[in-house]
């Protein structure tokens, strides 16, 4: 007997609904799955070591060449460029910039040091042995993260950009926006470039973003939350902000404005 259309419809439907009933649990986890694997991954860390630090500092950059930590600290009247024994949180050497200037984010250059100020337009660069001033520059936004890739500054004003500049003229030759899953990520902050990635503070976050400097998007995180949560009674402008990376042992050195101690970690898959 043939089945006319109309029951053969009603049966398909039917089968139709009992086999979706029947597909397993996993399956819709997968889809699931998939659609996470889109977002950036996120990673936890390893204390490996903690240090003193200067809890009247407020940091807005720092720089380790293997052997010293250098440090930009930032408030009107209290800026200052150092040198400090990552040991011991000794300073081994101070520059105080002048109280008109709010010191912010530093690299180093062959042998000089780089320091970008907030607001003032203006970065100083420094002979890295003597701390003797040696030129400034001029700059048309604000100054917050600074480092570089070797060819090439990299700078932040506390947007979703990235700005590029040439390290003898200081002119700019570019600039990227950050972005996940192409929304921006703003408030970048201080930058540490480390194996072909931007490492950024997100400013008023416990976050470090990994960049990368050819398309912007970001390709990681690191989730410092406990880290930040050790450093108690502190206030709230007194956040996560400082990255240096200790290439032979592939550590961070992070810290925060005012924070009392200095944190060698390693990046690790989180739990």
């Amino acid at each position: 007997m043939k089945m006319r259309k109309s029951e053969f419809l009603s049966v398909a439907i039917f089968l139709a609904l009992v086999l979706f009933a029947s597909v397993p649990s996993f399956a819709a986890d997968n889809v699931v799955n998939h659609n996470r694997s889109s977002q950036a991954p996120v990673y936890g860390y390893k204390i490996i070591n903690v240090y003193p630090h200067d809890k009247t500092a407020f940091t807005e950059g720092l720089v380790y060449d293997g052997k010293t930590l250098y440090e930009s600290t930032g408030l009107y009247d209290n800026s200052t460029l150092r040198q400090v024994d990552l040991i011991t949180g000794r300073i081994l050497k101070l520059y105080r910039l002048p109280d008109e200037f709010f010191g912010e984010g530093l690299t180093l250059w062959a042998d000089q040091l780089i320091q970008l100020t907030w607001q003032s337009g203006i970065g100083f660069v420094y002979d890295k042995k003597s701390f003797n001033q040696t030129r400034s520059f001029g700059y048309s936004r604000e100054g917050w993260g600074f480092t570089s890739d070797g060819q090439r500054l990299i700078m932040s004003d506390g947007s979703d950009t990235l700005y590029f500049l040439n390290p003898d003229t200081f002119d700019d030759t570019g600039s990227i926006r950050v972005m996940e899953n192409g929304n921006p990520v703003n408030q970048l902050n201080e930058l540490e470039y480390i194996k072909g990635k931007v490492y950024a503070n997100v400013y008023l976050t416990s976050r470090i973003a990994i960049i990368s400097p050819e398309t912007g998007e970001v390709t990681g995180w690191i989730d410092l939350q406990g880290l930040v949560d050790r450093e108690n009674g502190l206030g709230d402008v007194d956040v996560l902000n400082g990255i240096a990376y200790e290439a032979d042992r592939e550590l961070l050195i992070v810290t925060g404005k005012l924070w009392p101690e200095l944190f060698e970690i390693k990046i690790q898959s989180k739990a």
